[in-house]
């Protein structure tokens, strides 16, 4: 934490900033979390519901965002109340053979959370440029770091980069939109009326929350909070919440409207011609056909860029669950060179990366309730939160969100194993 954002964290809690200028130095570590939202596997898993199911399963994106938003919420508030983040609660209330368990699990899903950025990068550059995917992976690879570089340089440049990043996204897709063109009524239909249309739409709206609700920004966004913004009391720690609310209720909208335009851009385009499209390569260059190759290029940026991002805040996250389960650590840059080696493999040995980053959705979604179960038990600790612990109602509709997610995902494993 920087003494200059201190400095304007105490103006604005003291109630000498007003206006906007109070919220600015608490923005920023919803953004960072926000980019694990809109990663490529989103890409991979909207874009088939979109052209599948056209805006039937539209409620689904609203669904899990505003799972996010409460699960983001306790994250940031956990960093805030105890000044540790998850993983670090877990290493000191668990058993050191359940830590270590956890931390095996959680370094697996960062390792599928890397496969699915990694190789949503290398993909963004092989369809703008046209170039082999290995080399496209070797420069993805080269800008990952330079993303990581930042860290070196303080808090605020990561958070502006990131951020910037994901308006990119925002702008890509918010011109697709503009030009496909989507029909209103069943549009929120969709939005509004949960429902599915058979098994497979199950499966797939399980593969979208696993792509959405993603368990290392659950372990990261309490390591963003703990230390960045101290408050010296309990009132000073309640009004960093309120305003660290604001930047988690922002950055989810703005990720929950990039997930959105994705399932209507698909269903706008590809499911009302007939074409199941469930392939990123194949979407790219429908998108040149049907719209032109303004949107085309515009598809490829928004993959490249919510790749690259993506990747480094994986790699982030992947730090902070080593050194909060088992107090250990390794060079950042040495983590990010051996998540990197996975995709490469797959790439080299000419795997289809759409359906790499499929599966590694499915992957991920077993890990969210390893993070969610600890995360709801320590955020309704009257001792460890004090005065931000959990209303009962956040803590029942927590659970309920849990329980929801830990069932799609005992139906999407046996669906796997035995549904044919």
């Amino acid at each position: 934490m920087s003494q200059s954002l201190q400095n304007n964290a105490n103006l604005s809690l003291s109630g000498q900033s007003k206006g906007f200028k109070r919220f600015f130095p608490f923005l920023g570590p919803a953004f960072i979390a926000a980019v694990a939202y809109i990663d490529p596997g989103n890409y991979a898993t909207n874009i088939a519901a979109g052209s599948k199911y056209g805006y039937t399963l539209l409620w689904v994106v609203l669904a899990s965002n505003l799972m996010a938003v409460l699960i983001q919420t306790m994250s940031a508030k956990l960093g805030i109340a105890t000044g540790r983040n998850l993983p670090e609660i877990c290493r000191d209330r668990f058993s050191k053979k359940t830590s270590f368990l956890l931390w095996m699990q959680a370094e697996l899903v960062v390792m599928a959370t890397d496969l699915a950025e990694f190789i949503g990068a290398a993909l963004g550059l092989y369809l703008l440029f046209d170039i082999p995917m290995i080399a496209a992976a070797l420069i993805a690879a080269v800008g990952s770091f330079a993303i990581l570089e930042l860290q070196r340089r303080g808090v605020r440049p990561l958070e502006a980069i990131i951020t910037g990043m994901v308006f990119i996204v925002v702008i890509a897709f918010g011109i697709q939109v503009f030009f496909a063109r989507p029909e209103a009524a069943p549009l929120l239909e969709g939005l509004l009326t949960p429902r599915f249309d058979g098994v497979d739409s199950i499966l797939l709206s399980a593969g979208m929350l696993g792509a959405t609700v993603m368990p290392h920004a659950i372990y990261l966004h309490s390591a963003l909070t703990q230390k960045r913004i101290v408050g010296a009391t309990e009132q000073e720690r309640r009004k960093i919440f309120r305003f660290e609310l604001v930047d988690v209720v922002i950055a989810m909208v703005v990720a929950g409207g990039i997930n959105a335009s994705m399932v209507i851009v698909s269903a706008a385009l590809f499911h009302q011609a007939g074409s199941f499209v469930e392939d990123l390569e194949v979407a790219f260059h429908q998108f040149h056909d049907l719209l032109g190759p303004l949107t085309a290029i515009l598809f490829g940026i928004g993959l490249l860029t919510a790749g690259l991002s993506s990747s480094s805040v994986g790699t982030m996250s992947g730090d902070v669950i080593m050194q909060g389960f088992i107090r250990r650590s390794i060079p950042i840059y040495l983590r990010r060179f051996i998540t990197m080696l996975p995709p490469l493999i797959i790439i080299l040995c000419g795997i289809n990366p759409t359906k790499a980053l499929v599966a590694s959705q499915v992957i991920l979604s077993f890990g969210i309730a390893f993070a969610l179960i600890p995360l709801i038990l320590f955020t309704g600790d009257k001792k460890l939160m004090k005065s931000l612990v959990n209303k009962k109602i956040t803590t029942i509709l927590a659970w309920i969100v849990a329980i929801i997610i830990i069932a799609l995902n005992i139906f999407l494993l046996y669906q796997t194993l035995f549904g044919g």
